[in-house]
């Protein structure tokens, strides 16, 4: 079970940003402040639009 980093689009503001998708602390968009991901135990949920993940 790894997980991966994704490129993330922020909802509110269209900022993108890097996250890991299994991360245990909420991550907020460093531009506006939007939570981008809520931890949920194993993958976060991701509140925005994932544009692309990275290997």
């Amino acid at each position: 079970m790894t997980g991966e980093f994704v490129k993330v689009k922020c909802q509110d503001c269209g900022n993108e940003q890097v996250l890991f998708d299994r991360s245990t602390t909420a991550v907020r968009c460093l531009v506006c402040g939007a939570t981008i991901t809520v931890p949920k135990g194993g993958k976060a949920e991701i509140k925005g639009k994932t544009v692309e993940v990275l290997e």
